[in-house]
C-alpha cells in the first residue's frame, strides 16, 4: 500500500478529551474515528489488524472444535422474555419496535438463540458435544463509554457457545477454551491471566475472566503471590480479622452529634472502626419490582455491592434516597437496623461473630453502644458482602494480597441448563432419557483487543506492533531514488511481503515520524546515503540499531526479521492455571 494513497490521516496532536494512551495513538496514526460517544470507525489500517485478529481467533476456535456460524443481531424481545433477561437486564439492552410494533432488542450476546437453535438441531446425545463461535457487531448501550474501544457501545466479538450432554462434558470444553484463550492472547502479544469471576446477568455456576493488568482498567484484581490464588474483586474471597470474644454488655444510646460517617465516629468515641457497623441503604431490583436492602459491614470493611446483589437476587442497585430510608424508620448518617420496617436486612458474616458493635440510633446525633446481632436485631440474610482489598488476606494461604486494575479481554462462562430448559433445548440420551443440553458461553471483544494491544506495545514515539497483528510488517521509506525504490517495492510486495510504502512528497523526517506512529515492526529506508553504505537500510522498529544489505538481499533479510518476530509470539505451554480455583 502506497501511504499517497492511503485512506486515512495520521494527526500530530491526539484530540481533547483522550483518557488513555491506546485511546490517543488509535486516533493519531488514522486507525480509528469517533463517530458518537462510543461508537467508533474503523479506518483501513485498523481494519488489516482486526482482519489478523480475527485469523487468529478463527484458527484457534477451529483448532477446539468449534464451527463458525452468523446469528442476527436483532432479535424478537419474546426470546429474551422466556429467559428472564428482558426484565433482568438494564437500560444497555437495546429495545424497540418494527413497524409492525413488535417488540424487538438489539443483541449483546446470543445465549437465547444457540439454545433455541439447539432445540431443532440436537435431538440425540449423538449430536453432543458441539462448539460453534461467530465473530460479528453488536450493541450495548453502556452509559459510561469510555478510553476509546477499550469500553465502547459498539464493539464486535467473537462469542462462542458449547452444547454438552453433562457436566463433564462441559467441564472438558470450559478447560479446552480456557488452554485457546491463552494462546490467543499469546499470539497477539498480550499478556493476560484468568481470574475468578461473577456470573452476572449471564447465569450458571462458574466464570472466569481474563484480564490484561494496566492501570487503564476499571476492574480491581486480587493477587495472591503466595499460592496463585486471584480473583475478580467483585468476587474475591479474603480471610477476615476475628473479632476477640467478649460478654455481651447492655445496649446505651449515647450522644454522638456530627458523627455522620465511620472516620468521625470512631474518632469521636475513641475506638477503632472495626468495633463499629456500617450501614449502607440501597433499593434493590429484584423479579421486577424495588425492594429497600439495609446491609451492614463493619466498619473496617466495604461493601462489595456484587456479593449483596448476589445474595438478594438482584439484577441493580441504586443508593437509597433519604426519604426512602426514613420510610423504613432509619436514618442517613445515623442508620442501623434497629426497629427499621419493611427492609430486607443483610448483614456480613462478620456481623454475628462481633460483639458489642457501635451501631446508629436512627435518630440523628444519636448511636447505641453494645448492639448485638441475635439479641437486638435479626438479619434477614448473612452472607460474605465484604470487599476484599490491596493487604487482604488470601483465603486460600493467609498470605497478603494486592489489588491491580485490568481490563476484561475475555470471559468464558459455565451455564448449565438455564438457557436449554427455557427455550426447550432437550434431547434424548443412551438411558433413553430426555435432558436438557448442558451449555458454555464464551467471549472475546476484538476493538478492545487491538485497544488493549496498543495500550501495552507503544513508547513515546508512537505504537510498536507485534508482528502478528500489525497492518503491515514492513514500513518503507524512500528517498530521491525513484525507480530503484519502485523496484524494491513491487518486488517485495509480489514477493508476498506487507510493505506500506512512503512515498508522499514529505521530508524524510515527517515520514520517519509517521513510521515511528504508525509502528510497523521493520522499517526499510532508502535514500542516497543507504546507497552509497551498500543498499537498503533494515530497523527493527523495537531496535536502537539498523544494518544496511544490498537490495538484491533485502527479500531475504527481511523475510528473516518476520521469521524472528514471529517466533518471539510463540504460545509456548498454554496450560498456565488461571488460579487456585477449580476449572472444573
Amino acid at each position: 500500500m502506497r501511504m499517497s494513497k492511503l485512506f486515512g490521516l495520521t494527526l500530530r496532536e491526539a484530540p481533547s478529551g483522550v483518557e488513555v494512551a491506546s485511546h490517543g495513538l488509535l486516533l493519531r496514526t488514522g486507525f480509528i474515528r469517533q463517530l458518537a460517544a462510543g461508537i467508533f470507525s474503523y479506518l483501513p489500517l485498523a481494519k488489516r489488524s482486526i482482519g489478523k485478529i480475527e485469523k487468529i481467533l478463527r484458527e484457534e476456535m477451529d483448532a477446539a472444535g468449534g464451527q463458525e456460524m452468523s446469528m442476527p443481531v436483532v432479535q424478537p424481545a419474546e426470546v429474551w422474555e422466556r429467559s428472564g433477561r428482558y426484565t433482568a437486564t438494564g437500560q444497555e439492552l437495546v429495545r424497540l419496535s418494527d413497524r409492525r410494533n413488535r417488540e424487538m432488542v438489539l443483541a449483546m450476546t446470543h445465549e437465547e438463540i444457540v439454545a433455541g437453535l439447539a432445540a431443532g438441531e440436537v435431538d440425540s446425545y449423538q449430536k453432543l458435544p458441539r462448539l460453534v463461535y461467530q465473530i460479528q457487531t453488536k450493541f450495548r448501550d453502556d452509559q459510561r463509554p469510555r478510553a476509546g474501544l477499550i469500553r465502547a457501545r459498539e464493539f464486535t466479538m467473537k462469542d462462542a457457545y458449547s452444547l454438552d450432554r453433562d457436566e463433564a462434558g462441559l467441564d472438558r470444553q470450559y478447560n479446552t477454551l480456557h488452554e485457546a484463550y491463552f494462546r490467543i492472547f499469546a499470539r497477539c502479544g498480550l499478556p493476560a491471566i484468568a481470574v475468578g469471576a461473577d456470573v452476572g446477568i449471564m447465569g450458571g455456576s462458574m466464570a472466569h475472566e481474563f484480564m490484561y493488568l494496566a492501570s487503564v482498567g476499571e476492574d480491581t484484581i486480587l493477587i495472591c503471590d503466595g499460592c496463585g490464588y486471584t480473583a475478580n474483586r467483585q468476587v474475591a474471597r479474603f480471610r477476615k480479622p476475628i473479632a476477640e470474644a467478649e460478654e455481651q454488655r447492655p445496649i446505651e444510646k449515647v450522644s454522638t452529634p456530627g458523627a455522620n460517617t465511620i472516620e468521625s465516629l470512631a474518632r469521636a468515641l475513641q475506638m477503632p472502626e472495626s468495633r463499629t457497623a456500617k450501614a449502607v441503604f440501597l433499593v434493590a431490583m429484584v423479579d421486577g419490582s424495588e425492594r429497600f436492602v439495609f446491609a451492614v459491614v463493619r466498619g473496617d470493611m466495604e461493601l462489595n455491592e456484587t456479593k449483596l446483589a448476589n445474595a438478594v437476587g438482584a439484577s441493580e442497585l441504586r443508593p437509597a434516597l433519604p426519604e426512602e430510608v426514613r420510610a423504613v424508620g432509619a436514618e442517613p448518617g445515623y442508620g442501623s437496623p434497629l426497629g427499621v420496617e419493611g427492609a430486607h436486612v443483610v448483614v456480613d458474616d462478620t456481623i454475628p461473630a462481633s460483639s458489642n458493635l457501635v451501631a446508629g440510633a436512627n435518630v440523628e446525633g444519636f448511636h447505641f453502644l453494645n448492639v448485638n446481632h441475635g439479641r437486638d436485631f435479626e438479619a434477614d440474610t448473612v452472607a460474605d458482602i465484604a470487599a476484599a482489598g490491596d493487604g487482604s488476606l488470601c483465603p486460600e494461604c493467609g498470605n497478603a494480597m494486592r489489588a491491580e486494575r485490568g481490563v476484561e479481554v475475555g470471559n468464558i462462562f459455565k451455564l448449565g441448563t438455564r438457557y436449554s430448559e427455557a427455550l426447550g433445548a432437550s434431547f434424548l440420551d443412551s438411558d433413553g432419557e430426555r435432558k436438557p443440553v448442558v451449555m458454555g458461553s464464551y467471549g472475546i471483544g476484538v476493538g478492545r483487543l487491538l485497544a488493549c494491544i496498543a495500550e501495552e506495545h507503544h513508547d513515546e514515539d508512537g505504537l510498536t506492533w507485534p508482528v502478528s497483528v500489525a497492518p503491515y510488517h514492513v514500513h518503507m521509506v524512500a528517498a530521491e531514488v525513484g525507480e530503484v525504490a519502485e523496484g524494491l517495492y513491487e518486488g517485495l510486495v509480489s514477493a508476498g511481503v506487507e510493505v506500506l510504502y512512503d512515498d508522499r512528497r514529505e521530508s524524510l523526517g515527517a515520514k520517519f515520524k509517521d513510521a515511528d506512529l504508525i509502528g510497523a515492526p521493520i522499517r526499510l529506508t532508502l535514500t542516497p546515503r543507504s546507497l552509497q553504505k551498500g543498499g537498503v537500510e533494515i530497523k527493527a522498529r523495537l531496535s536502537p540499531e539498523s544494518f544496511v544489505v544490498p537490495i538484491e538481499e533485502a527479500l531475504a533479510a527481511v523475510r528473516k526479521e518476520i521469521s524472528d518476530l514471529e517466533a518471539e509470539l510463540s504460545p509456548g505451554d498454554s496450560t498456565t492455571p488461571a488460579s487456585r480455583e477449580s476449572l472444573a
